[in-house]
């Protein structure tokens, strides 16, 4: 069964304090080398079947509507299997 994965991340404008906490443990650790992290969630949905425009148009509107929210996120990703 072919699975979608759908990347979401948090607004570039705005803050991210896991990435800030984690960025900060890096360079505390000596690893100077990384001057930022940003933390952001992946979603993978398993279709049962094949994937159809109409799948994918669902997996769009899913991603924007259910998956992220708009105001604090951005859908950056949305990667389908490559066709065997």
């Amino acid at each position: 069964m072919p699975t979608i994965v759908v990347e979401v991340m948090p607004k570039a404008e705005l803050l991210d304090p896991q990435g800030k906490a984690v960025a900060g443990a890096l360079a505390r650790l000596g690893k100077t080398e990384f001057s930022g992290v940003r933390i952001g969630k992946r979603f993978e949905l398993t279709v049962d079947g094949e994937i159809t425009d109409a799948v994918r148009a669902d997996v769009e509107k899913i991603a924007d509507e259910i998956l992220s929210n708009s105001v604090i996120e951005d859908v950056v990703a949305i990667t389908y299997p490559e066709a065997e």
